[in-house]
C-alpha cells in the first residue's frame, strides 16, 4: 500500500462450487476470505456472474473491523481509504486477468 508495509494473512473460507473446472453456464461463483492483519480484521465476500460473452460480473462486499487504537481512529476518521484500497485491488487483479499485467513490477 504507496509506500507503507502491512502484513497479514488471508484465508479463503468458502469456494463454491468447489470444483472450478467446467462451471456451467448462470453459476455464480461464491468466494469469501478472510484477512487477518496488525490490529484489524477483513472479510471479503466475492460473487462472480457471466456477464455476456467474454464479460464477468465480479461483486465484492468488505467487512472491516478494528482491534488496536490507531487503526479503529483510521477507520473512523478515513473510511474511504479503505473502499479505495479495495477497488484499486480489484483493478490490480482486472489488469491481471485481462492483460496479464502484474502490479508488482510496475515502479512509481
Amino acid at each position: 500500500m504507496s509506500t507503507q508495509t502491512f502484513e497479514c494473512t488471508e484465508t479463503i473460507t468458502r469456494r463454491e462450487p468447489v470444483d472450478l473446472h467446467e462451471i456451467p453456464v448462470a453459476t455464480v461463483v461464491h468466494f469469501e476470505r478472510e484477512i487477518v492483519g496488525g490490529g484489524m480484521w477483513s472479510v471479503a465476500r466475492e460473487r462472480l456472474t457471466e456477464a455476456g460473452p467474454q464479460r464477468t460480473l465480479w461483486q465484492s462486499e468488505n467487512e472491516y473491523r478494528f482491534s488496536g487504537l490507531l487503526m479503529r481512529l483510521v477507520g473512523f476518521v478515513m473510511p474511504g481509504a479503505f473502499r479505495k484500497q479495495s477497488r484499486q485491488h480489484m483493478q490490480d487483479f482486472k489488469a491481471f486477468a485481462e492483460q496479464g499485467q502484474d502490479v508488482r513490477d510496475e515502479t512509481s
